[in-house]
């Protein structure tokens, strides 16, 4: 595509002053666009800390970034009419756009349906949301999963992280125009270095979410392993409030020099950490994509996962391990075979086989095509 698009980026997850680390594979997303064509990205949010709306608009990575702030509103009906009114108060001040690019599609995809009723813009989704997934607890009502239909329904395309994703939504009725374009990885950010640890470095970075990532099974797993050997150190990095977590490896009376927990890291430390660690592990009962593991693989970093994910949709390699959710001897025994082996992996091929896949260069040319195709369609939406 050669003319330069302007993109209105609307996602119920982003980064801010409140959440930093919310949502940024969606900032990724809008950056990577944004090298392309114009983006223009609201986001509301509240700030529980604030009494009246304030707004911050920047300039990010070519992204013009408008997060609007409101103070908490407990009432939840009058929340979702505070929060419309003001998205579609920013929005109606944006100039001209050519479409909008809906990352989560509940509930913001009500602006989106607005936008595109009213404004005659056709709108995309890209759909990361676990909700979808039958294993996570947390479930749509009815009025909202009917709501969820229709937005679906209405959107010119619905983009899955992963195809496990896609054939879930498929099997709960939420019919639509499909495709599968996964997350973007900063492969100039996130690249192999030589491995100079003394001690053999594991490392686990997420949320800390226990229904979804199942921290206390890694933590149990660290706990057996260091009964057998000590000849490693584990990482354990993600949310600065941790005190549930230190409690936790208190009481499995993990030894102290053998574990390392750390709060939120920016993205460039979280990538010297990856290119520094000798194994990356992850033990989810869910994920719709799994963007730290693929993150891991980019720093020639293998990578220990359950059968969930992006993962299970690549080819098997050496540098990646798949082992069943929730089995602890099988988290085990796959450490324990990648501290015995020779770990003199390709760290290029590693890189090259996310560069080839999830590359910003890579997903922007999957993006562009739909772009195309979106605009220059003259096919009557399905209703």
């Amino acid at each position: 595509m050669s003319k330069k698009l302007h993109i209105l980026f609307l996602s119920g997850w982003y980064p801010s002053r409140v959440l930093p680390s919310n949502g940024n594979f969606v900032q990724r997303h809008a950056e990577a666009v944004a090298t392309k064509h114009k983006v223009t990205l609201v986001h509301v949010v509240t700030d529980e800390n604030i009494n009246k709306k304030e707004i911050v608009e920047k300039t990010i990575n070519n992204v013009f970034t408008k997060i609007v702030y409101v103070p908490k509103v407990s009432n939840s009906f009058f929340k979702f009419l505070f929060f419309l009114k003001t998205y579609l108060n920013e929005i109606n001040a944006i100039e001209s756009f050519d479409l909008t690019h809906l990352n989560i599609t509940f509930p913001k995809g009500i602006i989106a349906l607005y936008v595109k009723f009213f404004k005659k813009k056709p709108y995309i989704i890209s759909e990361h949301w676990s909700v979808f997934l039958p294993e996570d607890k947390a479930k749509l009502s009815f009025g909202k999963k009917m709501i969820t239909k229709f937005i679906v329904a209405n959107a010119k395309y619905v983009i899955c992280v992963s195809n496990s994703l896609k054939i879930e939504m498929l099997k709960a009725g939420y019919k639509g125009n499909y495709k599968v374009i996964g997350n973007i990885v900063n492969t100039k950010l996130f690249f192999p270095k030589p491995k100079k640890n003394q001690l053999f470095e594991i490392v686990h970075i997420s949320t800390f979410n226990e229904e979804s990532k199942n921290i206390s099974g890694i933590l149990s797993t660290i706990k057996k392993l260091s009964e057998i050997r000590s000849d490693f150190i584990f990482k354990i990095i993600g949310n600065t409030n941790n005190s549930e977590l230190l409690e936790t490896i208190k009481e499995l009376n993990i030894p102290s020099n053998l574990i390392k927990v750390e709060g939120f890291k920016p993205p460039s430390e979280i990538a010297t950490i990856l290119q520094k660690a000798n194994l990356y592990i992850s033990f989810s009962n869910y994920e719709t994509f799994g963007i730290v593991m693929i993150e891991a693989l980019a720093c020639g970093t293998p990578v220990i996962s359950t059968n969930t994910g992006i993962l299970i949709e690549m080819k098997t390699k050496k540098f990646i391990s798949i082992i069943p959710k929730n089995n602890k001897e099988a988290l085990l025994q796959s450490i324990i075979n990648f501290l015995n082996c020779d770990t003199n992996f390709d760290l290029q091929q590693m890189h090259q086989l996310i560069e080839d896949k999830f590359s910003s260069k890579k997903i922007i040319e999957a993006y562009n095509q739909l772009y195309t195709s979106v605009l220059s369609s003259n096919k009557k939406l399905i209703i």
